[in-house]
């Protein structure tokens, strides 16, 4: 058997290496820099983030005034505290509504807090060499023409504010190689076996039989190598060889430079309020009633609003999300908005004793930690 393994290793002329297929990063000596992308060899860097040119971060001169919006929230009463609670009982296995229903508000007391918020939609170009497996066809390289820059190839942007990612092949940047991982073979040779097919029976180590038993001398023929010593290697199969995972058995690569354009919304919120006993938390999961809305490829600080925490938000936010996307970025558009959020405290009597909750956000949701009527049923509430 030694002689079959030694008959079959030198049959074999797959490369001899790890089973599994490196990094696709390749040696960057095997390609040549293409014009406006020889930064992936200058700075052996194979991936890189293009800033774009200074004219595509020129700011519209033409700028649409900001709205100051109407304000339409209608007055908290009574009757709509009290159904207000009382869905949110329902929606809680372990509330009774005997206390919402039998309750007496004692005083409505409304807050005033403002939500500022400054989105910014920009638009980032990587580039980075990529292959995949060449089977046939034509191969768009430099002798078609030079590369054209990254921020010159035009593409379809999604709706303002919508984020996406799309990949796109840069033209002429094709080039046909040999496969790095196997150098051409298509296929290397099984690390499990090392080219031979066969490897020594886990069941018997190689000895063709095994012992009935550790405290007995007798033997018999081992039942699953047939006695041979060896069995078909699972890792191959019994084909001494494994197809190249890199290039799939082609034997080539078709080497390219693959833009990979991202439009991010970015998202500044502040939220002011009065001193309040209320989870911040929640506020950021509820409508509020826009008053004020700023949309262009480039808004400017509040001034002169009502509160000056929400103008110094603003300023802050501005100056922030400039500063760390126009460097490396596109800004297509920014939009800043303020919200009015309704918040009203309700104090209420229930068997003799003061209880409150709050009434917040567009859809009158209820925060209530004090709810009189609570039972404990094994549930987790959240």
């Amino acid at each position: 058997m030694r002689m079959d393994y030694e008959q079959n290793e030198d049959k074999d002329t797959s490369l001899d290496q790890d089973s599994e297929p490196e990094s696709p990063f390749l040696p960057s000596d095997i390609l040549e820099p293409l014009g406006h992308y020889a930064w992936s060899f200058r700075d052996h860097v194979r991936k890189k983030i293009v800033p774009p040119p200074e004219m595509l971060q020129m700011f519209s001169e033409q700028r649409k005034n900001p709205v100051f919006l109407e304000c339409r929230i209608p007055r908290m009463t009574e009757d709509v505290a009290r159904n207000a609670l009382l869905s949110f009982v329902h929606s809680k296995c372990c509330y009774g509504n005997r206390a919402a229903r039998e309750l007496v508000i004692q005083e409505l007391k409304p807050q005033t807090l403002y939500r500022y918020r400054l989105e910014t939609f920009n638009e980032t170009r990587l580039c980075e060499w990529t292959f995949e497996p060449y089977t046939t066809g034509l191969i768009d390289g430099p002798q078609n023409g030079a590369p054209p820059p990254p921020w010159d190839i035009k593409v379809q942007p999604p709706q303002m504010f919508q984020e996406d990612t799309k990949k796109f092949r840069v033209p002429h940047t094709s080039l046909v190689k040999e496969c790095h991982k196997c150098h051409g073979r298509g296929r290397y040779k099984c690390s499990g076996c090392h080219g031979a097919g066969r490897m020594r029976c886990v069941t018997c180590s190689g000895a063709r039989q095994k012992a009935k038993a550790k405290y007995l001398k007798h033997h018999k023929r081992c039942q699953m190598c047939s006695g041979s010593g060896r069995r078909r290697c699972s890792t191959c199969s019994g084909r001494g060889n494994k197809t190249c995972l890199t290039c799939r058995g082609e034997k080539k690569l078709l080497h390219f430079i693959q833009l990979t354009i991202t439009w991010k919304n970015n998202v500044f919120e502040f939220i002011f309020e009065h001193q309040m006993n209320f989870p911040r938390e929640l506020l950021n999961k509820t409508m509020g009633e826009n008053i004020f809305k700023d949309e262009n490829t480039q808004v400017y600080p509040l001034i002169d609003f009502p509160y000056p925490e929400i103008a110094l938000a603003s300023q802050r936010a501005i100056a922030e999300h400039n500063a760390s996307f126009t460097s490396t970025s596109h800004i297509l558009q920014q939009r800043q908005t303020v919200e009015l959020i309704p918040v009203t405290e309700v104090h209420y009597c229930y068997a003799e004793k003061m209880y409150l909750y709050y009434i917040y956000g567009m859809e009158n949701k209820v925060h209530a930690l004090d709810y009189p009527e609570r039972y404990c049923c094994g549930c987790t509430i959240i």
